[in-house]
């Protein structure tokens, strides 16, 4: 649908455009945008490189629209799956109106590897999150050294888990972004389809559920959504591992493993679907290296 569908009521000075979310793995980037959106678009586990595909997340207001564009963590790539990664955000950079860059206040030097990912010429936000974890003037210190690193349009203090400085960070968007109509329909929170939500809820458990090398070594693809008339929401889905040693141990001795995966995800995909009844079977599928087989990638939707 055109931008000129939404024109209609728009104030005169209507401010819309992207925000890319950049920074380091557990910088908390997911949580926050979560917050600025005001539900769960994005998987939070504890484990870092959670985010593997940037995910889009919108909050529009009377004024405003924002169209936020959650990256993977920024890494030194060892393999093909993240380099994707990497390149995803790259893209997200590329695109963006304005960036965020997430410091983590609790950590003692400026994370300089990520800010080599913020261009000179774009508008950049310096946010600093678990800011719930420290006094503000502990952080003055790390502020300082950033901005000897590079000019900040704004510094927002913010904690994405107890909602602190969420509301002055919307503002400081809201103020940075170009005049313009909205890209979406003010309803809307994303673009991405309900299948791709369900296949990061079950990606989001196995990496709450297991340690060590299996989460990231894990790819979930929905192969069937189909609702049906009087009857549970079927969701058929595959977990496909690296290596046939893996198989065994997400299934789990009896299958108990996977079946523990498959309670969480459902519940989480009745209430993403306002309390739809689910029907959720799982897969585990084995496709040796796919993490580094281009064809591989390419198929469940990286850039290869």
């Amino acid at each position: 649908m055109s931008q000129s569908a939404f024109r209609k009521d728009l104030p005169p000075d209507h401010r819309s455009g992207y925000v890319a979310l950049i920074g380091k793995p557990n910088v908390g980037k997911s949580t926050l945008m979560n917050a600025l959106v005001g539900q769960k678009l994005s998987i939070v586990t504890k484990k870092p490189q959670t985010t593997r595909q940037r995910v889009l997340g919108i909050h529009s207001g009377e004024d405003h629209q924002a169209i936020f564009l959650d990256t993977p963590g920024i890494i030194d790539p060892r393999y093909a799956l993240q380099q994707s990664m990497m390149k995803s955000v790259s893209s997200a950079v590329s695109e963006a109106d304005l960036l965020l860059f997430l410091a983590d206040a609790t950590r003692g030097d400026p994370d300089e590897m990520s800010l080599r990912h913020v261009p000179e010429d774009k508008s950049a936000l310096l946010v600093l999150t678990k800011m719930d974890r420290l006094p503000q003037e502990q952080a003055l210190p790390l502020v300082d050294e950033y901005l000897g690193l590079r000019a900040f349009a704004e510094i927002i203090p913010t904690s994405g888990l107890k909602g602190t400085g969420v509301d002055a960070l919307l503002e400081q968007i809201t103020q940075h972004l170009p005049e313009g109509p909205p890209f979406y329909p003010k309803d809307q929170v994303s673009e991405h389809p309900e299948r791709f939500f369900a296949a990061e809820i079950v990606r989001e458990k196995v990496f709450q559920q297991f340690r060590e090398e299996i989460p990231y070594s894990v790819q979930v693809n929905v192969t069937a959504f189909e609702r049906r008339e009087s009857r549970k929401t079927l969701i058929d889905a595959e977990i496909v591992v690296n290596k046939s040693t893996q198989k065994g141990i997400l299934i789990g001795a009896g299958g108990r493993a996977v079946k523990e995966v498959g309670a969480a995800a459902r519940e989480d995909i009745e209430r993403l679907l306002d309390g739809e009844d689910v029907y959720l079977q799982l897969h585990v599928k084995v496709r040796e290296d796919w993490r580094e087989t281009p064809a591989a990638l390419r198929s469940y939707g990286y850039r290869a």
